[in-house]
Protein backbone atom coordinates (compact mmCIF):
# COMPACT_ATOMS: atom_id res chain seq x y z
CA UNK A 1 0.00 0.00 0.00
CA UNK A 2 1.41 3.37 -1.17
CA UNK A 3 1.84 6.15 1.32
CA UNK A 4 -1.09 8.23 -0.02
CA UNK A 5 -3.46 5.63 0.87
CA UNK A 6 -2.14 5.74 4.44
CA UNK A 7 -2.42 8.75 4.77
CA UNK A 8 -4.35 8.69 7.98
CA UNK A 9 -2.47 6.68 9.70
CA UNK A 10 0.52 5.34 8.47
CA UNK A 11 2.86 7.61 9.69
CA UNK A 12 3.20 5.27 12.49
CA UNK A 13 3.67 2.15 10.46
CA UNK A 14 7.41 1.30 8.20
CA UNK A 15 4.88 -1.42 6.02
CA UNK A 16 1.01 -1.59 4.54
CA UNK A 17 -1.25 -4.34 5.91
CA UNK A 18 -1.46 -7.41 3.93
CA UNK A 19 -3.50 -8.20 1.04
CA UNK A 20 -5.65 -10.64 3.37
CA UNK A 21 -5.36 -8.02 6.32
CA UNK A 22 -6.97 -5.37 3.58
CA UNK A 23 -9.94 -7.74 1.98
CA UNK A 24 -10.71 -8.55 5.80
CA UNK A 25 -10.69 -5.14 7.53
CA UNK A 26 -12.15 -2.69 4.72
CA UNK A 27 -15.61 -1.93 5.12
CA UNK A 28 -16.19 0.36 1.97
CA UNK A 29 -18.39 -2.38 0.81
CA UNK A 30 -21.24 -2.11 2.55
CA UNK A 31 -20.48 1.16 4.70
CA UNK A 32 -20.94 2.99 1.18
CA UNK A 33 -24.12 3.05 2.23
CA UNK A 34 -23.52 6.37 4.38
CA UNK A 35 -21.99 8.21 1.45
CA UNK A 36 -24.66 10.90 1.41
CA UNK A 37 -24.68 11.60 5.14
CA UNK A 38 -20.82 11.46 5.81
CA UNK A 39 -20.67 14.27 2.90
CA UNK A 40 -23.47 16.10 4.82
CA UNK A 41 -21.48 15.78 7.58
CA UNK A 42 -18.10 16.90 6.03
CA UNK A 43 -19.89 20.14 4.24
CA UNK A 44 -20.85 21.02 7.57
CA UNK A 45 -17.51 20.24 9.20
CA UNK A 46 -15.84 22.60 6.15
CA UNK A 47 -18.55 25.64 7.01
CA UNK A 48 -17.55 25.49 10.63
CA UNK A 49 -13.72 25.15 9.88
CA UNK A 50 -14.26 28.29 7.66
CA UNK A 51 -16.20 30.10 10.87
CA UNK A 52 -13.21 29.72 13.51
CA UNK A 53 -10.54 30.24 10.87
CA UNK A 54 -9.03 27.19 9.90
CA UNK A 55 -10.78 27.65 6.10
CA UNK A 56 -10.83 30.21 4.24
CA UNK A 57 -13.96 30.95 2.46
CA UNK A 58 -12.56 30.20 -1.00
CA UNK A 59 -11.32 27.00 0.37
CA UNK A 60 -14.10 26.41 2.64
CA UNK A 61 -16.28 27.26 -0.98
CA UNK A 62 -13.78 24.58 -3.12
CA UNK A 63 -14.20 21.65 -0.16
CA UNK A 64 -17.99 22.15 -0.43
CA UNK A 65 -18.14 22.50 -4.40
CA UNK A 66 -15.56 19.22 -4.56
CA UNK A 67 -17.81 16.93 -2.36
CA UNK A 68 -21.19 18.28 -3.96
CA UNK A 69 -19.98 16.98 -7.00
CA UNK A 70 -18.58 13.39 -5.71
CA UNK A 71 -21.94 12.68 -4.53
CA UNK A 72 -23.38 13.58 -7.72
CA UNK A 73 -20.92 10.92 -9.41
CA UNK A 74 -21.74 8.31 -6.23
CA UNK A 75 -25.47 8.68 -7.30
CA UNK A 76 -25.07 8.15 -10.61
CA UNK A 77 -22.87 5.43 -9.81
CA UNK A 78 -19.73 7.08 -11.56
CA UNK A 79 -17.61 6.80 -8.64
CA UNK A 80 -15.09 4.69 -8.00
CA UNK A 81 -14.84 2.67 -4.67
CA UNK A 82 -11.53 1.51 -3.60
CA UNK A 83 -11.08 -0.89 -0.71
CA UNK A 84 -7.53 0.10 -0.24
CA UNK A 85 -8.67 2.74 1.67
CA UNK A 86 -10.76 0.83 3.72
CA UNK A 87 -14.18 2.76 4.71
CA UNK A 88 -16.43 5.10 3.30
CA UNK A 89 -14.73 8.33 5.28
CA UNK A 90 -11.46 7.82 3.74
CA UNK A 91 -12.74 7.13 0.12
CA UNK A 92 -14.38 10.60 -0.62
CA UNK A 93 -11.62 12.08 1.34
CA UNK A 94 -8.95 10.61 -0.88
CA UNK A 95 -10.94 11.84 -4.19
CA UNK A 96 -11.37 15.04 -2.59
CA UNK A 97 -7.77 15.46 -2.02
CA UNK A 98 -7.03 14.98 -5.39
CA UNK A 99 -9.00 17.47 -6.57
CA UNK A 100 -9.28 20.26 -4.19
CA UNK A 101 -6.02 20.97 -1.87
CA UNK A 102 -7.12 22.61 0.59
CA UNK A 103 -9.34 19.24 1.46
CA UNK A 104 -6.21 18.32 3.92
CA UNK A 105 -7.37 20.56 6.53
CA UNK A 106 -11.42 18.64 6.30
CA UNK A 107 -10.27 16.66 8.83
CA UNK A 108 -8.91 18.86 11.53
CA UNK A 109 -10.32 18.16 15.01
CA UNK A 110 -12.41 15.29 13.60
CA UNK A 111 -11.78 11.92 14.17
CA UNK A 112 -13.21 9.00 12.27
CA UNK A 113 -14.84 7.45 15.24
CA UNK A 114 -16.84 11.11 16.10
CA UNK A 115 -17.42 11.18 12.42
CA UNK A 116 -19.22 7.70 11.95
CA UNK A 117 -21.32 8.40 14.68
CA UNK A 118 -22.51 11.69 12.95
CA UNK A 119 -23.43 9.69 9.71
CA UNK A 120 -25.16 7.00 11.77
CA UNK A 121 -27.34 9.01 13.33
CA UNK A 122 -28.45 11.62 9.94
CA UNK A 123 -28.81 8.29 8.31
CA UNK A 124 -30.68 6.62 10.98
CA UNK A 125 -32.69 9.97 11.04
CA UNK A 126 -33.54 9.56 6.93
CA UNK A 127 -34.09 6.06 8.06
CA UNK A 128 -36.68 6.29 10.74
CA UNK A 129 -38.56 8.72 8.16
CA UNK A 130 -38.68 6.21 5.43
CA UNK A 131 -40.00 3.35 7.37
CA UNK A 132 -42.75 5.60 8.80
CA UNK A 133 -43.52 6.65 5.43
CA UNK A 134 -43.86 2.90 4.62
CA UNK A 135 -45.96 2.13 7.90
CA UNK A 136 -48.30 4.69 6.82
CA UNK A 137 -48.92 3.52 3.58
CA UNK A 138 -49.92 -0.01 5.66
CA UNK A 139 -51.92 1.19 7.63
CA UNK A 140 -54.31 3.44 5.04
CA UNK A 141 -54.36 0.37 3.29
CA UNK A 142 -55.45 -1.66 6.15
CA UNK A 143 -57.83 1.05 7.22
CA UNK A 144 -59.33 0.88 3.68
CA UNK A 145 -59.94 -2.63 3.49
CA UNK A 146 -61.88 -2.33 7.02
CA UNK A 147 -64.00 0.18 5.59
CA UNK A 148 -65.23 -2.13 2.95
CA UNK A 149 -65.69 -4.67 5.98
CA UNK A 150 -67.46 -3.36 8.68
CA UNK A 151 -70.08 -5.43 7.96
CA UNK A 152 -68.66 -8.52 7.34
CA UNK A 153 -67.93 -11.46 10.25
CA UNK A 154 -65.63 -13.93 10.86
CA UNK A 155 -65.03 -16.03 14.35
CA UNK A 156 -62.09 -14.91 16.13
CA UNK A 157 -59.73 -17.14 17.25
CA UNK A 158 -57.77 -18.34 21.15
CA UNK A 159 -55.61 -21.21 20.86
CA UNK A 160 -56.79 -21.48 16.97
CA UNK A 161 -60.13 -22.44 18.05
CA UNK A 162 -63.13 -20.25 17.74
CA UNK A 163 -64.22 -18.12 20.06
CA UNK A 164 -66.28 -15.31 19.82
CA UNK A 165 -67.74 -13.31 16.28
CA UNK A 166 -65.68 -10.52 15.69
CA UNK A 167 -66.02 -7.95 12.11
CA UNK A 168 -63.10 -8.26 9.44
CA UNK A 169 -62.98 -4.56 10.11
CA UNK A 170 -61.73 -5.26 14.25
CA UNK A 171 -59.59 -8.14 12.90
CA UNK A 172 -57.58 -5.59 10.07
CA UNK A 173 -58.25 -2.53 12.88
CA UNK A 174 -56.20 -4.70 15.18
CA UNK A 175 -53.13 -4.77 13.37
CA UNK A 176 -53.52 -1.07 12.32
CA UNK A 177 -52.66 -0.66 16.26
CA UNK A 178 -49.71 -2.28 16.34
CA UNK A 179 -48.24 -0.73 13.25
CA UNK A 180 -49.42 2.55 15.03
CA UNK A 181 -47.44 2.07 18.14
CA UNK A 182 -44.64 0.86 15.60
CA UNK A 183 -44.73 4.05 14.24
CA UNK A 184 -44.80 5.84 18.23
CA UNK A 185 -41.62 3.69 18.93
CA UNK A 186 -39.58 4.79 15.68
CA UNK A 187 -40.61 8.68 16.44
CA UNK A 188 -39.28 8.36 19.85
CA UNK A 189 -36.09 6.80 18.74
CA UNK A 190 -35.70 9.63 16.19
CA UNK A 191 -35.47 12.31 19.23
CA UNK A 192 -32.84 10.00 20.72
CA UNK A 193 -30.76 10.01 17.35
CA UNK A 194 -31.20 13.85 16.88
CA UNK A 195 -28.39 15.10 18.71
CA UNK A 196 -25.11 15.71 17.13
CA UNK A 197 -21.54 13.63 18.27
CA UNK A 198 -19.44 15.63 15.99
CA UNK A 199 -16.57 17.28 17.70
CA UNK A 200 -16.13 14.20 20.30
CA UNK A 201 -12.94 13.64 18.65
CA UNK A 202 -11.55 10.09 18.97
CA UNK A 203 -12.36 10.01 22.84
CA UNK A 204 -11.24 13.37 24.11
CA UNK A 205 -12.45 15.96 22.19
CA UNK A 206 -9.72 18.60 20.59
CA UNK A 207 -8.14 21.86 22.51
CA UNK A 208 -8.95 23.65 19.45
CA UNK A 209 -11.43 26.30 19.44
CA UNK A 210 -13.85 24.15 17.46
CA UNK A 211 -18.12 25.27 17.67
CA UNK A 212 -20.00 22.32 17.92
CA UNK A 213 -23.10 24.32 17.96
CA UNK A 214 -22.62 25.53 14.66
CA UNK A 215 -22.23 21.73 13.48
CA UNK A 216 -25.58 20.71 15.08
CA UNK A 217 -27.01 23.56 13.73
CA UNK A 218 -25.78 23.05 10.23
CA UNK A 219 -26.82 19.69 10.35
CA UNK A 220 -30.53 19.70 11.82
CA UNK A 221 -29.88 18.32 15.72
CA UNK A 222 -31.69 21.16 17.01
CA UNK A 223 -34.76 21.13 19.41
CA UNK A 224 -38.25 22.28 18.51
CA UNK A 225 -36.64 25.68 19.40
CA UNK A 226 -33.99 25.72 17.14
CA UNK A 227 -31.43 25.29 19.91
CA UNK A 228 -28.50 23.11 18.93
CA UNK A 229 -28.47 19.48 20.67
CA UNK A 230 -24.54 18.42 21.92
CA UNK A 231 -23.74 14.87 22.91
CA UNK A 232 -22.94 15.10 26.74
CA UNK A 233 -19.98 13.12 26.84
CA UNK A 234 -17.04 12.42 24.79
CA UNK A 235 -16.62 8.77 25.45
CA UNK A 236 -19.95 7.66 25.42
CA UNK A 237 -20.47 9.51 22.01
CA UNK A 238 -18.11 7.70 20.53
CA UNK A 239 -18.66 4.19 21.87
CA UNK A 240 -22.39 4.76 22.05
CA UNK A 241 -24.54 2.08 19.92
CA UNK A 242 -27.70 2.28 21.41
CA UNK A 243 -29.29 4.31 18.66
CA UNK A 244 -29.21 1.47 15.76
CA UNK A 245 -29.28 -1.18 18.51
CA UNK A 246 -32.93 0.75 19.52
CA UNK A 247 -33.51 0.78 15.62
CA UNK A 248 -32.66 -3.10 15.01
CA UNK A 249 -35.15 -3.68 18.47
CA UNK A 250 -37.94 -1.23 16.57
CA UNK A 251 -37.24 -3.12 13.25
CA UNK A 252 -37.80 -6.64 14.67
CA UNK A 253 -40.83 -5.61 16.84
CA UNK A 254 -42.54 -4.45 13.44
CA UNK A 255 -41.28 -7.80 11.76
CA UNK A 256 -43.05 -9.68 14.13
CA UNK A 257 -46.66 -7.89 13.85
CA UNK A 258 -45.87 -8.05 10.36
CA UNK A 259 -45.48 -11.93 10.95
CA UNK A 260 -48.44 -12.25 12.52
CA UNK A 261 -50.68 -10.64 9.75
CA UNK A 262 -49.04 -12.67 7.25
CA UNK A 263 -49.72 -15.47 9.71
CA UNK A 264 -53.68 -15.14 10.22
CA UNK A 265 -53.43 -14.25 6.26
CA UNK A 266 -51.59 -17.10 5.18
CA UNK A 267 -54.22 -19.34 7.54
CA UNK A 268 -57.14 -17.58 5.91
CA UNK A 269 -56.07 -18.05 2.62
CA UNK A 270 -56.11 -21.99 2.89
CA UNK A 271 -58.60 -24.29 1.72
CA UNK A 272 -59.32 -25.31 5.28
CA UNK A 273 -60.22 -21.86 6.16
CA UNK A 274 -61.31 -20.04 2.39
CA UNK A 275 -62.08 -16.49 4.20
CA UNK A 276 -59.85 -14.68 1.80
CA UNK A 277 -58.32 -14.42 -2.03
CA UNK A 278 -54.84 -12.97 -2.85
CA UNK A 279 -53.85 -10.78 -5.61
CA UNK A 280 -52.68 -13.15 -8.13
CA UNK A 281 -49.33 -10.56 -8.28
CA UNK A 282 -48.29 -11.40 -4.72
CA UNK A 283 -48.61 -15.17 -5.28
CA UNK A 284 -46.90 -18.00 -6.94
CA UNK A 285 -47.61 -21.59 -8.77
CA UNK A 286 -45.92 -24.90 -8.40
CA UNK A 287 -43.45 -26.54 -10.58
CA UNK A 288 -45.25 -29.90 -10.13
CA UNK A 289 -48.63 -29.18 -8.96
CA UNK A 290 -50.31 -26.79 -11.75
CA UNK A 291 -53.28 -26.65 -9.31
CA UNK A 292 -51.46 -24.77 -6.54
CA UNK A 293 -51.19 -20.97 -5.75
CA UNK A 294 -49.20 -19.99 -3.10
CA UNK A 295 -49.03 -16.71 -1.09
CA UNK A 296 -45.23 -16.68 -1.17
CA UNK A 297 -45.18 -12.88 -0.39
CA UNK A 298 -47.11 -13.41 3.08
CA UNK A 299 -44.73 -16.23 3.67
CA UNK A 300 -41.51 -14.34 2.47
CA UNK A 301 -42.75 -11.36 4.78
CA UNK A 302 -42.62 -14.08 7.81
CA UNK A 303 -39.25 -15.52 6.83
CA UNK A 304 -37.73 -11.42 6.80
CA UNK A 305 -38.91 -11.03 9.99
CA UNK A 306 -36.28 -13.73 11.55
CA UNK A 307 -33.87 -11.93 9.26
CA UNK A 308 -34.80 -8.96 11.67
CA UNK A 309 -34.71 -11.01 15.34
CA UNK A 310 -30.87 -11.84 13.94
CA UNK A 311 -30.04 -8.55 13.25
CA UNK A 312 -31.06 -7.50 16.49
CA UNK A 313 -29.28 -10.35 18.49
CA UNK A 314 -26.32 -9.88 16.52
CA UNK A 315 -25.58 -6.26 17.39
CA UNK A 316 -26.54 -7.35 20.93
CA UNK A 317 -23.92 -9.55 21.35
CA UNK A 318 -21.04 -7.20 19.37
CA UNK A 319 -21.52 -4.94 22.56
CA UNK A 320 -21.84 -7.05 25.18
CA UNK A 321 -18.37 -6.99 26.43
CA UNK A 322 -16.72 -3.72 24.94
CA UNK A 323 -14.75 -1.61 26.91
CA UNK A 324 -14.92 2.06 26.24
CA UNK A 325 -14.64 3.42 24.14
CA UNK A 326 -14.03 2.58 20.08
CA UNK A 327 -13.47 -0.97 18.78
CA UNK A 328 -12.81 -2.04 15.74
CA UNK A 329 -15.71 -4.71 16.64
CA UNK A 330 -18.43 -1.70 16.13
CA UNK A 331 -17.31 -1.67 12.21
CA UNK A 332 -19.92 -4.39 12.10
CA UNK A 333 -22.78 -2.70 13.56
CA UNK A 334 -23.87 -1.76 9.87
CA UNK A 335 -24.72 -4.60 7.78
CA UNK A 336 -27.38 -5.47 10.35
CA UNK A 337 -28.20 -2.51 10.83
CA UNK A 338 -28.68 -1.34 7.10
CA UNK A 339 -30.09 -4.58 6.47
CA UNK A 340 -32.97 -3.99 8.79
CA UNK A 341 -33.79 -1.06 7.28
CA UNK A 342 -34.05 -2.73 3.92
CA UNK A 343 -36.13 -5.68 4.97
CA UNK A 344 -38.16 -3.81 6.80
CA UNK A 345 -39.12 -1.50 4.59
CA UNK A 346 -39.52 -3.58 1.45
CA UNK A 347 -41.77 -5.83 3.59
CA UNK A 348 -43.74 -2.98 4.88
CA UNK A 349 -43.76 -1.72 0.74
CA UNK A 350 -45.08 -5.12 -0.38
CA UNK A 351 -47.61 -5.35 2.34
CA UNK A 352 -49.15 -2.19 1.23
CA UNK A 353 -49.74 -3.32 -2.68
CA UNK A 354 -50.88 -6.51 -1.08
CA UNK A 355 -53.30 -5.37 0.84
CA UNK A 356 -55.72 -3.63 -1.36
CA UNK A 357 -56.02 -6.65 -3.47
CA UNK A 358 -57.18 -9.00 -0.65
CA UNK A 359 -60.90 -10.43 -1.12
CA UNK A 360 -63.10 -11.84 1.16
CA UNK A 361 -65.00 -14.77 0.52
CA UNK A 362 -68.41 -13.70 2.00
CA UNK A 363 -69.70 -17.11 2.09
CA UNK A 364 -67.27 -19.20 3.94
CA UNK A 365 -66.74 -16.23 6.46
CA UNK A 366 -70.45 -16.20 7.17
CA UNK A 367 -70.49 -19.95 6.98
CA UNK A 368 -67.73 -20.22 9.78
CA UNK A 369 -69.48 -18.02 11.59
CA UNK A 370 -72.96 -18.94 11.76
CA UNK A 371 -71.69 -21.64 14.53
CA UNK A 372 -73.91 -21.32 17.52
CA UNK A 373 -71.24 -21.86 19.58
CA UNK A 374 -69.69 -18.53 19.09
CA UNK A 375 -72.34 -17.41 21.42
CA UNK A 376 -71.69 -19.42 24.24
CA UNK A 377 -70.30 -16.35 26.39
CA UNK A 378 -73.02 -14.50 25.35
CA UNK A 379 -75.54 -17.03 26.87
CA UNK A 380 -73.65 -16.66 29.99
CA UNK A 381 -74.10 -12.90 30.34
CA UNK A 382 -77.37 -13.45 29.48
CA UNK A 383 -77.82 -15.88 31.94
CA UNK A 384 -75.87 -12.72 34.25
CA UNK A 385 -78.11 -11.00 33.63
CA UNK A 386 -80.99 -13.27 35.10
CA UNK A 387 -79.04 -12.63 38.23
CA UNK A 388 -77.32 -16.19 38.45
CA UNK A 389 -73.49 -15.50 39.11
CA UNK A 390 -71.08 -15.54 36.44
CA UNK A 391 -69.53 -18.69 37.56
CA UNK A 392 -72.80 -20.44 38.12
CA UNK A 393 -73.46 -18.98 34.43
CA UNK A 394 -70.65 -20.25 32.87
CA UNK A 395 -70.85 -23.78 34.15
CA UNK A 396 -74.46 -24.17 33.35
CA UNK A 397 -73.73 -23.13 29.67
CA UNK A 398 -70.86 -25.67 29.60
CA UNK A 399 -73.59 -28.33 30.34
CA UNK A 400 -75.74 -27.03 27.70
CA UNK A 401 -72.64 -27.26 25.60
CA UNK A 402 -71.80 -30.55 26.51
CA UNK A 403 -75.58 -31.83 25.95
CA UNK A 404 -75.60 -30.57 22.52
CA UNK A 405 -72.75 -32.27 21.78
CA UNK A 406 -74.32 -35.57 23.21
CA UNK A 407 -77.48 -35.22 21.06
CA UNK A 408 -75.60 -33.91 18.15
CA UNK A 409 -77.75 -31.15 18.07
CA UNK A 410 -77.17 -27.27 17.60
CA UNK A 411 -77.36 -25.79 20.99
CA UNK A 412 -79.82 -23.05 19.90
CA UNK A 413 -82.37 -25.70 19.01
CA UNK A 414 -82.00 -28.06 22.25
CA UNK A 415 -84.97 -29.64 23.34
CA UNK A 416 -86.38 -26.68 25.87
CA UNK A 417 -87.20 -29.39 28.90
CA UNK A 418 -83.65 -30.50 28.49
CA UNK A 419 -81.86 -27.20 27.95
CA UNK A 420 -84.46 -26.07 31.41
CA UNK A 421 -82.60 -28.86 33.01
CA UNK A 422 -78.99 -28.12 32.26
CA UNK A 423 -79.48 -24.45 33.01
CA UNK A 424 -81.92 -23.28 35.45
CA UNK A 425 -81.76 -19.63 34.96
CA UNK A 426 -82.45 -19.92 31.39
CA UNK A 427 -85.56 -17.26 30.47
CA UNK A 428 -88.17 -17.93 28.46
CA UNK A 429 -86.28 -15.68 25.57
CA UNK A 430 -82.84 -17.45 25.68
CA UNK A 431 -82.57 -18.32 22.16
CA UNK A 432 -82.86 -14.75 20.83
CA UNK A 433 -78.78 -14.54 22.20
CA UNK A 434 -77.93 -16.40 19.28
CA UNK A 435 -78.51 -14.04 16.96
CA UNK A 436 -75.58 -12.26 15.56
CA UNK A 437 -77.19 -8.90 14.73
CA UNK A 438 -78.21 -8.82 18.14
CA UNK A 439 -74.82 -9.75 19.86
CA UNK A 440 -72.71 -7.27 17.23
CA UNK A 441 -75.21 -4.66 18.08
CA UNK A 442 -74.34 -5.03 22.23
CA UNK A 443 -70.87 -4.95 21.92
CA UNK A 444 -70.80 -1.31 21.54
CA UNK A 445 -67.99 -0.26 24.04
CA UNK A 446 -64.93 1.58 23.74
CA UNK A 447 -62.34 -1.27 21.88
CA UNK A 448 -65.00 -3.56 21.14
CA UNK A 449 -66.04 -5.34 17.78
CA UNK A 450 -69.39 -3.75 17.34
CA UNK A 451 -70.51 -1.22 14.17
CA UNK A 452 -70.58 1.21 16.15
CA UNK A 453 -66.88 1.45 18.05
CA UNK A 454 -65.70 0.42 14.54
CA UNK A 455 -66.60 2.67 12.80
CA UNK A 456 -65.67 5.42 15.19
CA UNK A 457 -62.20 3.74 15.07
CA UNK A 458 -61.94 4.06 11.15
CA UNK A 459 -62.77 7.19 11.46
CA UNK A 460 -60.41 8.14 13.93
CA UNK A 461 -57.88 6.17 11.79
CA UNK A 462 -58.17 7.81 8.89
CA UNK A 463 -58.02 11.05 10.86
CA UNK A 464 -55.01 10.41 12.17
CA UNK A 465 -53.54 9.07 8.84
CA UNK A 466 -54.70 11.59 6.95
Amino acid sequence: MSDEKQVTWGGRFSGGPSERMQAFSESVSFDAELAPFDIEGSRAQAAMLESIGILTAEERKAIDEGLVRILAEIEAGEFSWDPALEDVHMNIEQALSARVPAAAKLHTARSRNDQVATDTRLYLRWAVDEVDGSLVAVMRALVALAEESVDLLVPGYTHLQRGQPVSVAHHLLAYAEMFGRDRERFASLRERVNVCPLGSGALAGTTLPIDRKFVARELGFVDAAGNPRLTANSLDAVSDRDAPLEFCFNAALSGLHLSRFAEDFILWNSSEFGFVTLPDAFTTGSSLMPQKKNPDALELIRGKAARLQGNLVTLQAMVKNLPLTYNRDLQEDKPPLFDSFHTLRDCLDVLADLIPGIGFREDRCRAAVSDPLLLATDLADYLVEQGVPFRQAHHQVGALVALSEKLGTPIHELPEDQAREAAEGLGDDWRAVFDLNRAMQRRSGPGMPGPDPVNAAIQEWKNRLS
